[in-house]
């Protein structure tokens, strides 16, 4: 078992009250590993040292900061196999899926150092015969930067990346779930001499470090990716200072399945949609709407593909598709969520149990015969779960679709490129994808819209996020 280490202005330290907190590994509910139990104290210190190093940082050359980024990623490269191992660890993904997540994360590095020569203002003509009016971009000072526990590692790249190459300093908090990659990067943030300050890690739960950061004076932006509940109490703190949010929550993504689709094909993409990070992913495929002329044909296609997904312990049989949900609550949630939608009227066509005694394993599941009234449909599920709706004409499925408090992904499977196109005008969500996976790029722009959050990440929308605009009116004088 690891004891691990938080990072404040440059330092390995414990927390303040030498209190500590366990983490499980998910397949075996063992303590891997115990986190710092981070204080006040720690974070207003954290905090400290990210505001008084946080104007060097930003007269640093934008070039100069984006070689850092790529020691980083170089970092991250010689210990790929180990970062894997540890995400398979402490949150359960399969190697696959641990592994894109660390390519990912050395990618992003890489990507956003490029941003050093592209962070560009404007020259706008005044309305002064002598005048020029100058637009500039700056950093918009320290980041508190709020980690979740289904992309623990990635985030960190998403959330640093951007702000440390747009001249922010940022205070990391990992999800209390999934702490020791984090502090683990903090080794290779120590090891390329990142000037002390610029990144510092608080370790701890999320109701103290968390909203004592979004409280503060000293922070200038908040960024979070979380839940409802977590956004909602994140952005109250925040209001005490009218500090700016950025955030990043749930979804309901619907999944539409046109009678043209190539439905072999469709339904594959669905299925890698709902049980990638075993269902854990706020883009994953939530509900999914067959049209009426093809849906037994569907069904069958996705009850086979479903009912062959295998499930058990990531770290010791590397063929499974699935490992576990996260923790013992997400199980809970996930389980009175099924049973309540059978109640409801839904029909079980495969999975819709636990998978063994030990570990928060569940089956791949189809609920059938749903209909738009169910909270399946309309409630987050983060697992493995497919309800079925049926549905005759597009307008209809995608009034369905725009039914929800949601707004961050959607898709839409079909050949008719006058439906496509319908389809991403009306749907009302950050993202729609035409006849493939969910699944997001980097260079795109991550954002949602309702209770999916506000602002977004990735792409040079994404840097934008951590600018300030700055307007200067220059008069020469020439008369003078």
């Amino acid at each position: 078992m690891k004891d691990l280490k938080m990072y404040i202005n440059g330092q390995f330290c414990e927390s303040s009250n030498g209190q500590w907190i366990d983490v499980l590994n998910p397949s075996t509910e063992e303590v891997i590993s115990r986190q710092p139990e981070g204080t006040i104290e720690d974070v207003n210190r954290a905090l400290d040292a990210a505001r008084s190093a946080q104007k060097a940082w930003a007269k640093t050359p934008a070039i100069e900061r984006a070689g850092y980024l790529l020691k980083m990623a170089e970092g991250i490269k010689k210990r790929e196999k180990e970062f894997t191992e540890i995400i398979m660890r402490e949150q359960g993904k399969t190697r696959n899926w641990a592994s894109i997540e660390v390519g990912a994360t050395i990618a992003y590095f890489e990507y956003m150092a490029t941003f050093a020569r592209h962070i560009e203002g404007e020259i706008i003509p005044s309305d002064r015969p002598n005048e020029t009016i100058l637009l500039t971009k700056k950093p918009i000072g320290v980041v508190a930067g709020i980690l979740p526990w289904n992309f623990p590692f990635f985030l960190i790249a998403r959330k640093a990346g951007a702000a440390l190459i747009a001249g922010c300093t940022i205070v990391i908090k990992p999800s209390q779930l999934t702490p020791e990659n984090c502090t683990e990067f903090a080794k290779i943030v120590d090891e390329i001499g990142l000037p002390a300050g610029v990144i510092n890690i608080v370790t701890g739960k999320g109701s103290v470090i968390g909203n004592e950061m979004a409280g503060s004076p000293k922070i200038d932006i908040v960024s979070v990716t979380g839940s409802v509940g977590a956004g909602e109490s994140i952005m109250a703190a925040a209001s005490k200072n009218i500090t700016k949010v950025s955030l990043e929550l749930g979804g309901k993504a619907p999944a539409i399945v046109m009678k043209d689709a190539d439905l072999e094909r469709a339904a594959q993409w669905i299925v890698d949609s709902r049980i990638g990070n075993n269902g854990q992913i706020c883009n994953n495929a939530e509900r999914v709407y067959v049209q009426k002329e093809i849906k037994a044909a569907f069904t069958q296609i996705l009850v086979d593909k479903m009912s062959k997904v295998k499930v058990g312990d990531v770290c010791k049989d590397e063929t499974v598709d699935m490992g576990p949900l996260v923790e013992q609550r997400a199980l809970e949630s996930v389980t009175e969520k099924v049973e309540r939608a059978i109640k409801q009227g839904a029909k079980l066509l495969c999975g819709g149990h636990r998978v063994g005694n030990q570990g928060y394993f569940y089956a791949a599941t189809i609920l059938d015969n749903c209909t738009q009234d169910m909270d399946i449909i309309h409630e987050e599920t983060f697992g493995p779960v497919i309800p079925l709706v049926e549905f005759e004409t597009l307008d209809e499925v995608i009034g369905y679709a725009n039914d929800c408090e949601y707004g961050l992904a959607s898709s839409i499977f079909t050949k008719d490129l006058n439906v496509a196109v319908k389809a991403c005008r009306e749907l009302e969500f950050g993202e729609t994808y035409v006849n493939r996976e969910h699944f997001e790029a980097i260079q795109g722009f991550h954002a949602g819209v309702k209770k999916s959050g506000i602002g977004g990440a990735d792409g040079k929308h994404g840097v934008d996020e951590y600018l300030v605009t700055h307007v200067t009116y220059l008069d020469t004088y020439e008369d003078m």
